[in-house]
């Protein structure tokens, strides 16, 4: 089954993401992603694009190298940053030719966070727009509205924060996404079950698979980062406390417990994790 079969059968799945590299060898990412134990536990990785605004592979290339040489099915993200109208949907009409379906609609990181400051930043439209661009390349029409010959078959992602200081603000774009065309939900990290509680019970109406962002700490630094520099990623005090001269090991145990918890609600679809360039990881979380 692929990953829109396994989420229509409530399969609980999980996915991975993955940060292609600034270098044209590929060979340490496909190993990794490639073992036995990797393969056993992920259904899907997802394939980020330039992520904080920094230079990275193509995500539809990658994507594609991926499926076609291990077999394992990607989602591959776009954003809104780089690509004007007519790039964005040149860019989907190549990566449907090259049988790469899954994809995640996103904003994009402002080019002042990465390494080229100077970039222009084109946002022709939002994520909203964005999937409602995707969808229309689905129904066969461009963005502009003229018919295609071809109809597309993605199968459309995208991201939501449920821990975000606006809450209401979020579930009126998560809304406006489903409504225009959206599949499926990952969400960002998340450290506190209340309040995914609180986000699953706000969002019961908006029926679409949603699965939860895990990511494991490392240590008492990323933590303090993660609060101080990321805003809307919640690590709640508790969870502070318990890494306060900690590693990664406490890391792994904090998410393998919050995994539990989240395994327990029946509106989540599966787990995406953040692993951080460490796919070993992943194999260490859920093996």
């Amino acid at each position: 089954m692929n990953l829109r079969e396994k989420l229509v059968a409530k399969k609980f799945i999980v996915t991975v993401e993955l940060d292609p590299p600034k270098t044209l060898s590929l060979d340490k990412i496909l190993i990794e992603i490639n073992s036995i134990n990797f393969r056993k536990i992920v259904d899907a990785v997802n394939v980020t694009d330039c992520p904080l605004a920094k230079l990275r592979m193509s995500p539809i290339a990658l994507s594609h190298i991926i499926q076609e040489k291990i077999g394992l099915e990607a989602i591959f993200h776009i954003t809104c940053r780089d690509r004007n109208l007519l790039g964005l949907q040149a860019e989907l009409l190549g990566a449907s030719a090259l049988g790469v379906k899954n994809v995640l609609a996103l904003t994009g990181d402002p080019p002042q966070m990465g390494d080229y400051t100077k970039a222009t930043g084109v946002y022709d439209v939002d994520s909203i727009e964005l999937v409602r661009m995707v969808n229309k390349l689905n129904n066969g029409y461009e963005y502009g509205g003229n018919e295609l010959k071809d109809k597309t078959d993605f199968f459309i992602g995208i991201a939501i924060n449920p821990t975000t200081q606006d809450l209401k603000k979020e579930i009126a774009r998560f809304e406006e996404k489903a409504l225009a065309g959206a599949n499926f939900v990952q969400t960002q990290p998340i450290y506190d079950i209340e309040l995914l509680e609180r986000f699953l019970k706000l969002t019961a109406h908006i029926n679409i698979p949603k699965i939860i962002g895990v990511m494991p700490l490392k240590s008492y630094k990323m933590v303090e980062y993660l609060n101080n520099s990321l805003p809307g990623i919640f690590v709640p005090p508790r969870v502070r406390k318990r890494m306060k001269g900690k590693d990664v090991e406490e890391g792994i145990k904090i998410a393998r417990e919050l995994i539990d918890k989240i395994h327990k609600f029946k509106e989540v679809a599966g787990i995406h994790i953040f692993p951080l360039r460490d796919m070993d990881l992943v194999c260490r979380l859920l093996n």
